[in-house]
């Protein structure tokens, strides 16, 4: 019944009256402080600093880190709490707000206790901003086949490359890098990578040209460019040559994040369509009297609980410590994303003609969705990572999918 988990005590979704509290703080923070500016933030394509101000005196920046390291504690259902609420008004801040998790997450699992204290602390206190750069022009999901280069010398590394898409790139004050630092073993391409740490103002590291995505205004992603960067050898994360499991670890832990803005989207596009249909008027009735678009509110809204349950699913394994959360995050990612993409595209059509206006914010749900299918691993990756997880943990069978 429950194959292939193993019980229906597998299925508990664990949310507390301390979840409920500190949604409501989001929702109030978002309603008075984000949905003013969010139109804003999509004409002048920039996010205003006050709201980042704002963020960070409620300790955004903070959630789902330890206190120990300057954060505010919680988990994976707090973090998606986070990216929910915030998402369902504008997804580029929610992902503003949420990209620094790319840079904690590899350092907290993986990094020296001092670089966590140095590194994570101000990141956590929204004092510094940080970046993962890990994509390139080559290669975006197969991590194992990046070519920017490390060569050791003497106590430090010289790393020359170059990273595009990278969110949040140009405002970081830190970033992760990966880079290859040996060739790859016979029968494993994932070997030789390691991770670093790289400081902006550190010589030979630029911020390039800005990518003009479809979506996202407010937070498009840049290039960043490596030219001789000379990092510490002690800014190495993990082991070397082994940054692969870093990285994928990391986005392990992320990807959950990103259903939980597919589930904002969704939301708020959601909303969006209700309102219309109960407001528009069509032949003497709201619009919603008709079945064409009764019954595609019916499905948004199906759809959209759904994939809500899905997601607080995953981040409830994953902040139990059950590693099944990762075939879990990989069905939450792609059915959530593909849902705020269906739901939002129902919403352009529940509104006709004013649905493609650019002034009514309902078009940019769908720009901003699709979006979501496509980073922290397109969702044909995600799906290739649940059969590979399945085999795996069901039958012990490894298996590499072409």
């Amino acid at each position: 019944m429950v194959f292939p988990f193993t019980s229906i005590e597998d299925f508990k979704v664990e949310l507390t009256e301390e979840h409920e509290l500190f949604r409501k703080a989001v929702r109030q923070f978002v309603e008075q402080y984000l949905e003013p500016v969010a139109m804003e933030i999509e004409k002048t394509d920039r996010i205003p600093d006050e709201l980042f101000e704002k963020a960070r005196e409620l300790g955004l920046f903070g959630v789902g880190i330890p206190e120990e390291y300057g954060g505010q504690g919680g988990g994976h259902v707090m973090e998606a709490i986070l990216m929910e609420e915030l998402s369902r008004v504008s997804p580029a801040f929610g992902t503003a707000v949420a990209v620094r998790a790319l840079f904690t997450t590899p350092i907290l699992l993986f990094g020296t206790e001092e670089q966590k204290r140095k590194y994570v602390t101000p990141v956590a206190r929204g004092e510094k901003f940080a970046a993962h750069a890990n994509t390139e022009p080559c290669c975006g999901s197969d991590v194992a086949a990046i070519q920017t280069r490390a060569r050791r010398v003497n106590d430090h590394y010289i790393i020359t490359g170059r990273k595009i898409f990278i969110t949040g790139s140009d405002k970081a004050d830190y970033f992760v890098v990966s880079a290859r630092t040996s060739p790859p073993k016979e029968g494993k391409r994932w070997w030789g990578i390691t991770v670093f740490i790289v400081e902006r103002d550190t010589p030979g590291l630029k911020v390039g040209q800005r990518f003009n995505v479809m979506g996202l205004r407010g937070e498009r992603p840049h290039e960043v460019i490596l030219d001789e960067v000379k990092v510490p050898a002690e800014n190495v994360v993990g082991k070397v040559d082994e940054g692969f499991k870093v990285i994928v670890t990391t986005y392990d832990h992320t990807r959950v994040g990103i259903a939980a803005q597919g589930v904002g989207i969704a939301q708020g596009a959601f909303e969006k369509a209700l309102n219309y249909a109960l407001q528009r008027q069509a032949f003497e009735r709201p619009i919603i009297a008709f079945e064409g678009v009764a019954f595609k509110i019916a499905d948004m809204l199906t759809m959209l609980e759904a994939a809500r349950l899905l997601t607080y699913w995953a981040a409830t394994l994953a902040d139990r410590g059950d590693r099944r959360f990762i075939i879990a995050a990989s069905m939450a990612k792609t059915f959530a994303t593909e849902v705020a993409e269906k739901i939002a595209n129902m919403a352009i059509k529940i509104h006709g003609g004013v649905g493609v206006d650019m002034e009514t914010g309902v078009e940019r749900y769908l720009r901003d969705a699709i979006i979501t299918t496509i980073y922290e691993g397109t969702n044909d990756i995600q799906r290739a990572t649940i059969v590979r997880q399945l085999l795996r943990d069901v039958f012990g069978v490894k298996l590499s999918l072409a």
